[in-house]
């Protein structure tokens, strides 16, 4: 089991990897279509755009749960 205050990390990182995965999929399938190097394509596309968007919302991530906390009232 991973430990709780991993928690923060372990989001980022599968949020980050899930959406790079969907954008670069739809983007590799709007510039090449569906051809025989698709698949080798959309990994690299997928690959370089996780490492940036782990980066983007590791710093992002914070700063967005302080604004909705500002934006939401306490229950």
């Amino acid at each position: 089991m991973i430990p709780k205050r991993s928690g923060p990390m372990l989001f980022g990182l599968l949020l980050s990897g899930l959406m790079s995965l969907l954008v670069s999929g739809i983007s590799t399938f709007r510039a090449v279509g569906l051809g025989p190097h698709f698949g080798g394509m959309w990994t690299s596309a997928w690959l370089t755009a996780w490492l940036v968007a782990l980066q983007v919302v590791l710093v992002v991530a914070p700063l967005a749960r302080k604004v909705v906390s500002q934006l939401t009232a306490a229950d």
